[in-house]
């Protein structure tokens, strides 16, 4: 269906455009159950379902890997900060992470500082297979239950089940609850069957509750024979502890997986809290190095460093080690280092698909996305997170794919992770014209200082300084940035690249990737009427979609069908077209794109400012613009466009009437 788009002002640049039935609101049916009509297979064997498969398929290939466990922050700003630290992180190929469980800070909660929470963020925004550690302190069955079925519908799949630590001095029997996390483990196999991968926790010292190591041993036995798949243990500070424990444990049929807990030494404050709390005790050559350095932050970290390597390879050269499970304290530089040093720190530029992922289970076979969501992957994910089925071999033909709003840009995983103060110095604490804004976007592109020599990092669309795919393309964006091509999204075109290739590189080896080039922005309404004009002549190679804050768009879409801006080829695969340009989808990102300008710009200054009322002006009068040159093969054409574009608006005679929409 084809209207005619009627402006609220006759001068408006798309007055005299025919445009594609789109409208503000593009909501409305199911654009999942639409989009699934056939399946590609998998990228990668790690994407299968089950944590102890990963596990499994790891050690018989004698692949040998990592985890990380990590605590819930106290305040809103730190939970910011700890999925910062997640996506950083996880960048180093973590096996999974586990998140502990504090009874006294409402862990089962929906507060962005509780365990659930914070856990079932790093399944579905950050990728990363989770595990969730639940105790029987101060619990009934019933509520235990509640917290399983929440986490189940939160996408979590792994738990940690323990007795946990009494909150007071002894432990107290809950009514109804358990007291051991043998009963715990029972428990969620008897009410959820064999959903959860549940891991439980070792001691190779023996629990310091326990009457004997021996009898210890048997009560481990009695938790990996109720259910459990695999046993994380209590940190220790020599190898030989460990391998003991370990022979032991063979010894009486344990035979599931065990994983040895590993402590860098990181201060010695914390150190003395950590024994304090496991009630473990610190060898006499550990304390002798460390006591004349006890004050010296830096010699300590290097020790605890150094100590914690020479562990570890200790652990891994005798082949009865699968991995090493990481307590981090919410700190990474220890750890990246031990990691780095042992050569688990794997920073493979090859991603499996160009987006991150969700490791949420409904969307392990999602292969296609829209390109405009590029550098907000959480916010897409948030907006999709309804969605009953997923894309998986090909975008579908939908005329109203039901993203949910995005109102709650306060979520601490869409918040930008800079505080307020930083991004004024960014982005400016007094604008003084739209070419203050110009600046802004040029210098981000450039990694250039501001004015005032602030380094502008982020802005409202990408919370990350440029991608290296973007840096290809870095003179030509400086050029269009500072003529008010205001660019929040681009690739470069590619012609069969190897899927290896470092910087555009991504799905399973022996492959080759290709690209359309592609250009998003916001530009004012007299560069859109010269735009308009200069693209005639370049169809139908160049496709493109113009659009207001109202919704008045035009697009040379054919019937509003997506088209497919990246796709790969593979040994033995279907092709894989992981990102698109749908027309339809872009107008429920244009709302989003929109409000950005207010929500995460505008807001920094006080209302009725000159500041403030430069953002609304851009926010009320600019366009958004998407631009594809579909001859990926040939030289980009889409920076000729802006300069044809820009000639046109210098030329005296050929100058356009200025409009408004």
């Amino acid at each position: 269906m084809v209207n005619q788009v009627h402006s609220t002002d006759s001068n408006g640049p798309l007055s005299k455009h025919e445009s594609s039935g789109t409208s503000s609101s593009s909501s409305g049916g199911d654009s999942s159950k639409e989009s699934s009509r056939c399946s590609t297979p998998l990228l990668d064997s790690d994407r299968t379902d089950r944590l102890r498969e990963k596990m499994r398929h790891r050690m018989e290939s004698g692949d040998q890997w990592f985890s990380l466990e990590f605590f819930p922050p106290r305040t809103a700003g730190g939970a910011v900060n700890l999925i910062s630290r997640f996506d950083r992180m996880g960048a180093g190929g973590p096996l999974f992470i586990d998140v502990t469980w504090h009874p006294a800070g409402d862990p089962g909660s929906d507060k962005e500082t509780s365990s659930m929470t914070i856990a079932s963020t790093a399944v579905n925004y950050c990728g990363l297979e989770s595990v969730l550690h639940i105790t029987c302190c101060n619990q009934s069955k019933e509520k235990i239950s509640q917290h399983l079925s929440k986490a189940k519908r939160l996408g979590l799949k792994n738990i940690m089940a323990l007795r946990g630590d009494p909150i007071g001095n002894e432990w107290e029997e809950e009514a109804g609850g358990f007291s051991y996390a043998r009963d715990l483990v029972k428990h969620v196999r008897c009410e959820f069957d064999d959903y959860f991968d549940i891991c439980v926790a070792g001691y190779p010292t023996g629990h310091p509750e326990a009457k004997s190591y021996e009898e210890d041993l048997r009560h481990l036995k009695e938790k990996v024979d109720a259910g459990a798949d695999f046993i994380v243990t209590q940190l220790f500070f020599r190898a030989e502890t460990f391998l003991t424990f370990l022979k032991d444990c063979r010894a009486i049929g344990i035979t599931c997986p065990i994983v040895p807990g590993i402590f860098p030494i990181q201060g010695y404050q914390s150190l003395r809290q950590l024994v304090k709390l496991s009630k473990l005790e610190v060898p006499e050559e550990i304390k002798e190095v460390m006591e004349p350095i006890k004050d010296n932050d830096a010699a300590i970290r290097n020790y605890g460093i150094d100590q914690a390597v020479e562990m570890c390879k200790v652990l891994l050269h005798s082949r009865e080690v699968p991995g090493l499970h990481f307590y981090t304290l919410n700190r990474e530089v220890a750890t990246m280092e031990v990691l780095r040093r042992l050569g688990l720190w794997l920073e493979d530029p090859r991603r499996p698909l160009p987006w991150a992922v969700s490791a949420h289970p409904k969307r392990k076979v999602e292969d296609v996305r829209p390109i405009f969501w590029a550098s907000r992957p959480k916010s897409y994910i948030y907006r999709t997170q309804d969605w009953d089925e997923f894309p998986n071999g090909r975008w579908g033909n939908s005329s109203s794919p039901a993203f949910g709003e995005l109102n709650d840009y306060y979520l601490f995983y869409l918040k930008s992770k800079c505080a307020k103060e930083a991004l004024l110095k960014m982005w400016g604490e007094e604008l003084m014209s739209e070419e203050s804004v110009y600046e802004v976007f040029t210098c981000y592109i450039a990694g250039k200082p501001n004015h005032n020599g602030h380094k502008v990092t982020c802005l409202p669309w990408n919370d990350d300084p440029l991608a290296s795919e973007t840096n290809l393309l870095k003179e030509e964006l400086e050029k269009v940035n500072r003529r008010g091509v205001l660019t929040i999204n681009s690739q470069p075109n590619i012609n069969g690249k190897p899927s290896s290739d470092p910087i555009v590189g991504w799905g399973p080896s022996g492959g080759y990737v290709f690209q359309k080039a592609y250009m998003e922005f916001f530009t004012s309404s007299e560069n859109v009427s010269a735009l308009l004009k200069v693209l005639k002549k370049y169809e139908p190679r160049v496709n493109y979609h113009i659009v207001n804050v109202k919704g008045e768009n035009v697009t040379n879409a054919h019937d509003l069908q997506p088209n497919a801006v990246t796709w790969g080829i593979f040994p033995g695969r279907e092709i894989i077209q992981p990102t698109v340009v749908d027309p339809v989808s872009f107008m429920s990102w244009k709302d989003e794109a929109f409000a950005l300008w207010i929500e995460q710009w505008a807001k920094l200054y006080e209302e009725e400012s000159p500041s403030r009322m430069i953002i609304q002006y851009i926010h009320d009068n600019y366009y958004l613009v998407n631009l594809v040159d579909n001859d990926f093969p040939l030289e980009n054409c889409l920076w000729q466009v802006i300069e044809d574009m820009c000639k046109l608006l210098d030329s005296p005679v050929e100058h356009p009437t200025e409009l408004h929409p």
